[in-house]
């Protein structure tokens, strides 16, 4: 099956396409993350995604950085803490845009690095990929069954960069925060 994946970085990426590879899905990248700021992280995660999709020989289409469009949506909850209610609508801009990729390529389905993520709710964006795009969203828990623990074994072993905050400039200041304590 030909599978367009949302990528949100590179550690997420390394273990999320080796899974679907042994699945022998044909995988196709697809690097929309408007969230992510500022500009020169957004910047560094990409290049460590491009290293990635590399190292597997796979397509990886970047999509345009829309963060006027990011802010539009997220505006009045910037005050919300991460996995609050910015977050899904968040993941439902990028899936949104993810859906519409996988039909301008020709994929058959599609799905998200974002459940490699150990804060990142599954089930919540399981749910909102199938409100999109129905069967064509393969839900997994990249996570799950020490899919974590192998992604940051790649991570390691290719040198990749490994962000310390989800990406959008609000969770930027948490982490901020948390270290000044």
């Amino acid at each position: 099956m030909k599978v367009a994946l949302h990528i949100c970085c590179a550690v997420c990426a390394a273990g999320a396409i080796e899974k679907l590879e042994l699945e022998q899905h044909q995988v196709y990248g697809f690097f929309f993350n408007p969230n992510i700021h500022p500009e020169e992280e957004y910047l560094k995660r990409l290049q460590s995604v491009q290293k990635v999709a590399a190292e597997y020989g796979i397509p990886l289409i970047v999509a345009e950085y829309q963060t006027d469009a990011w802010f539009n949506l997220t505006r009045s909850l910037e005050n919300e803490p991460e996995g609050g209610e910015r977050c899904p609508i968040c993941f439902r801009m990028r899936l949104a845009r993810t859906f519409q990729f996988m039909l301008e390529s020709g994929c058959d389905g599609f799905t998200t690095t974002l459940t490699m993520g150990s804060n990142k709710n599954a089930f919540l964006l399981g749910k909102i990929g199938k409100e999109i795009g129905g069967e064509h969203y393969l839900e997994y828990d990249f996570k799950k069954k020490e899919g974590f623990k192998r992604t940051l074994e790649l991570a390691r072993r290719w040198g990749l960069y490994r962000q310390n905050y989800c990406g959008c400039i609000y969770s930027l200041r948490e982490a901020e925060k948390r270290r000044k304590k």
